[in-house]
Order: structure tokens, then C-alpha cells, then sequence
């Protein structure tokens, strides 16, 4: 394409060089890197499970398998999607609001922090570590929610994220 948009891998620069907001590019960087981590984190922990069950039959351990993809989609995918959307929206000319990019970057920032919270969550135990200062009670409260709480922040900031693209939209 003439525009410079070829799908996801074009899109990330495209919507950088498109947005007139610092906040959204601040955030294409980061959201990105942090979308490559993942994907790198993913990508690692799939191949030493391949390794460690590639003598073995299929049946759970290739349910295990796709759950590790499953997993890196479900944590990149809402990571690039306001990189995505602002893409669709300047190649496509769509009217939105004026505080679209800034406002599906804030969002973009708010699912990064929750995948943070969620970490916290799912702490092991014995791994967590005693916290003192201002921060205690939270990180205390954190911790005692039952670790499948940990999927909770993050799918309520992928949710947000796709109610404010909607909403700046019309």
C-alpha cells in the first residue's frame, strides 16, 4: 500500500507517524516493547515446554501447549489494540473525537499497570515479599485475594479499552 500501512507489523510506525499526540507515541513505543516481551517471554516458555514434553503423547499436554498462545495473545493483543485502532482511524479518515489517541493511549497505559496488579495477585506465597512504606496495605490487600483474581484487572482493562474506542468513535 502506497500509506505505508501493511498490517500489524506496518501499523505500529504508521500510527506513530499519524498521531498528532505525544502521549499516544509515548505509549506506541512502550506498548510495543512491552507486547515484544511478552511475546518473547511466551515464546520461550512454549519451547521449553515443547522440549521438556516432545516425547510424550498428545491429548492434555497439547491443550497446554495452545494455552501458552492463548495466554500471549489474550496479553499482546489488547496491549497493540490502541496502536491498531488509531492506525484504522488515520487510514481510514474516521471522524472521532479529538481526544481519541490520547484517550486510547491512557487506556493502553491503564491495561499495562493492570497486567502489573495481576502479577502481583498471582504471587506464589512464599515468594512474596514482606512490604513496608506506603505502598503496604495495597500490596498486603493484593496479596491476599485468591490468585485467579489475578485475570481480573487486566480483562476489565482490555473491556475499557474497547468501551473507550467505542465511545470516542461516534
Amino acid at each position: 500500500m502506497a500509506d505505508g500501512y501493511r498490517g500489524l507489523i506496518g501499523a505500529v510506525p504508521y500510527a506513530f507517524r499519524r498521531s498528532s499526540s505525544r502521549l499516544f507515541k509515548l505509549y506506541v513505543v512502550i506498548g510495543t516493547l512491552a507486547a515484544v516481551g511478552i511475546a518473547v517471554v511466551v515464546l520461550s516458555g512454549l519451547v521449553v515446554l515443547l522440549g521438556e514434553t516432545a516425547e510424550s503423547p498428545g491429548g492434555a499436554l497439547t491443550l497446554s501447549r495452545s494455552l501458552y498462545v492463548l495466554i500471549g495473545l489474550f496479553l499482546a493483543g489488547p496491549l497493540l489494540a490502541p496502536t491498531l485502532y488509531v492506525a484504522r482511524r488515520h487510514r481510514r479518515s474516521i471522524e472521532v473525537s479529538d481526544r481519541y489517541d490520547s484517550m486510547l493511549a491512557v487506556t493502553g497505559f491503564v491495561f499495562l499497570f493492570s497486567l502489573y496488579v495481576g502479577l502481583v495477585i498471582t504471587v506464589q506465597p512464599v515468594q512474596q515479599e514482606v512490604v513496608t512504606g506506603v505502598h503496604a496495605p495495597i500490596i498486603g490487600f493484593l496479596y491476599a485475594l485468591p490468585q485467579v483474581a489475578g485475570v481480573v484487572p487486566p480483562t476489565i482493562a482490555g473491556i475499557v479499552i474497547y468501551i473507550a474506542h467505542k465511545t470516542l468513535s461516534t
